[in-house]
């Protein structure tokens, strides 16, 4: 199955909020804008997903409102929020201030972009008193809580300063793309080659049962180096054969190898050419 539809190659790259002093965050987020990265996104979680369990790790979203005002150009959000986290319509002005504080001049849009998932490491909802519940039941969630964000979105003074782009993670074929196809700008997956294809037909029969019009929704899928440093864009060509068109890469501490990302540019750069 071949997207007849052509958008922009665009890059992400993932701050793993964990084992890395905010400094090195800081200096690290600094650098992608300069290199030209087009979304640097961190992640919603109270501990570290890899290597030391009890390692230095920090919380998200306050951490978007600092990325908010140190930055002017590149786009940014959680890949992606737990929903079960917080109240939705807190969370819907949460982000909404956070796009505020990124937009620098009168009138200016903001860059934020709204990731959110159903969330699913139990480690946090136990430690910090979350019911964790089932698959079904977070799902569940999910859908009840992006109309809720959407209608507070509607109802706040002031309201954000653009349509903040709804990112959805996941990639559960009967639940999380039906949420997908209602509500998402970009749908976002780990899947390889041959499974992303078969995910994009479920999700496009999703979008045709609702009448939603599967062109609007961007595609976005994680990427890694084969070999350290170096990428196979043959998968990187198949997928963008397919429609994907936002690839993004996870860097974590404690050394942060910025080394991959300029190969990745590259590549954009001439797809966009």
């Amino acid at each position: 199955m071949t997207n007849t539809t052509t958008r922009p190659i665009r890059i992400g790259v993932q701050i793993a909020p964990q084992h890395s002093t905010y400094t090195q965050i800081r200096d690290t987020l600094t650098s992608l804008e300069e290199l030209g990265v087009d979304i640097a996104f961190n992640w919603d979680h109270f501990y570290p997903l890899s290597g030391d369990p009890a390692g230095l790790h920090f919380e998200g979203w306050s951490m978007l409102a600092a990325w908010a005002e140190q930055t002017s150009t590149i786009e940014f959000g959680p890949l992606v929020t737990c929903n079960t986290y917080r109240n939705p319509d807190l969370l819907a002005d949460m982000a909404r201030t956070v796009d505020h504080i990124s937009a620098k001049t009168p009138g200016a849009e903001g860059r934020l972009i709204f990731g959110i998932g159903s969330g699913w490491f139990e480690r946090d909802y136990d430690e910090y008193g979350y019911e964790f519940g089932t698959v079904g039941q977070r799902l569940d969630a999910l859908a009840e809580s992006l109309p809720r964000i959407e209608a507070r979105w509607a109802k706040l003074t002031p309201p954000p300063t653009r349509d903040i782009p709804v990112l959805i993670g996941g990639g559960g074929e009967k639940k999380t793309l039906r949420i997908v196809a209602k509500h998402a700008d970009i749908w976002h997956s780990f899947a390889d080659t041959e499974t992303l294809e078969r995910k994009l037909g479920i999700l496009r029969s999703h979008c045709d049962e609702i009448g939603r019009d599967f062109s609007e929704i961007e595609i976005s899928t994680g990427t890694r180096p084969h070999t350290p440093g170096n990428f196979d864009t043959t998968d990187l060509e198949a997928q963008v054969e397919l429609g994907a068109s936002l690839f993004t890469l996870g860097i974590t501490g404690p050394d942060i190898d910025l080394s991959p990302i300029a190969d990745l540019l590259a590549w954009r750069d001439a797809k966009n050419a």
